[in-house]
């Protein structure tokens, strides 16, 4: 794969991870849940629904691909599951959709003094690299979704000073496990990001500050956390952000461009590329990657993971054109916006629509750049 130190994505076409369970294994997460489904055949369903995603994919074009989260609930339970002091709690903020329904869901939540347990997604990169030809790449959740969905609640009382001493005790944590998959040969890493998306939002700003929260804070706070989770990550892996305003059912969490991060985020994250979701007016426009360094990338997300209607390939042009005024061509790439399953409910489209939005992504990688 390219090396990060050549200011390009890893690949031209890109997907950001999660893909539709397929109605199997729905059913085996509600069995399992009800404890009707043994752990071994939970796991075989499991295996074989990845088997089949890798190649979907790798049908698809991508040089790139994911297990489709296949083994989590969402894309961030395995790693509280997984990390001592970790425990899941009701979050403060709501999804909604352009009818203005709204929709509660829960969040990560500090019980206890946090220590990793043993490896989080290490079996999946093993398993995913044995039944793939491409490049496998492995997505974490970022440090900030341990802390945020609940504001100033996110923890136990007096178990951290503060949210910098907790997110020096979670460094640890990623820093082991990037470790980890750095010698089992993992050379694409992801972090998803969504609170620093939020702190994007006005009215995202608004409730943080009403919670006693300095949202321009917050974002420093977080950036730190990305470095000092990454610090010390082999050579030769890239590290990606993907920023995502919420994915659940097609509904989102904030709106905003990222103006209001631009500047933190982009030259002082130690990574090598940015995942951002560009498919709607709510993600505002391109002329905040004119902060992005020379010797980053970005991952233009131009395709929606959650509406069914098939972007036109010259539509997708004229974005890349756009965007390519504000940053180099040769530092671009394209992706869907998000991943299609968040959790394992999934976006409202159907495998079929999946399949040619990937296939779509490809058609434009090769149109814009010639590879993918």
């Amino acid at each position: 794969m390219p090396s990060a130190a050549s200011g390009r994505p890893p690949f031209r076409a890109d997907h950001i991870g999660s893909l539709l369970r397929p109605p199997r294994l729905r059913q085996a997460f509600r069995e399992r849940a009800a404890n009707t489904l043994s752990d071994n055949d939970f796991r075989r369903i499991q295996d074989d629904s990845i088997r089949a995603a890798v190649r979907l994919q790798q049908e698809a074009g991508l040089s790139v691909v994911t297990d489709g989260e296949f083994r989590r609930g969402s894309y961030w339970s395995r790693f509280v599951e997984r990390t001592l002091g970790l425990a899941i709690r009701d979050a403060r903020f709501k999804f909604r959709d352009e009818h203005g329904h709204e929709q509660s869901f829960t969040a990560p939540y500090v019980e206890g003094t946090v220590r990793r347990l043993g490896p989080i997604a290490l079996d999946e990169f093993d398993f995913l690299r044995s039944v793939a030809a491409a490049t496998p790449k492995i997505t974490l959740p970022s440090p900030s979704t341990m802390h945020f969905w609940r504001g100033s609640g996110y923890a136990e009382p007096g178990i951290y000073a503060d949210p910098a001493a907790f997110f020096h005790a979670l460094a640890a944590v990623y820093r082991a496990e990037i470790a980890d998959l750095g010698r089992a040969g993992c050379r694409y890493v992801q972090l998803d990001e969504v609170a620093l998306a939020m702190l994007c939002d006005p009215n995202a700003c608004a409730q943080v500050r009403a919670d006693g929260g300095d949202p321009e804070r917050l974002a420093d706070l977080y950036v730190d956390a990305i470095n000092a989770a990454v610090e010390g990550h082999p050579a030769e892996m890239s590290i990606g952000v993907h920023m995502c305003r919420g994915n659940f059912k097609g509904q989102y969490l904030a709106e905003g461009g990222y103006h209001a991060i631009a500047e933190t985020l982009f030259q002082r994250a130690a990574v090598s590329h940015f995942l951002l979701e560009f498919d709607t007016p709510r993600a505002g426009d391109f002329a905040p990657l004119r902060f992005v360094p020379r010797e980053k990338g970005v991952v233009l997300g131009l395709v929606s993971s959650k509406t069914p209607a098939l972007e036109p390939l010259d539509a997708l042009r004229r974005r890349v054109d756009e965007a390519s005024r504000h940053i180099g061509l040769d530092r671009l790439a394209i992706s869907p916006q998000c991943g299609f399953a968040s959790t394992v409910a999934g976006n409202p489209v159907t495998a079929a629509v999946e399949r040619a939005k990937l296939g779509r992504v490809v058609e434009a990688a090769e149109a814009i750049w010639g590879s993918v």
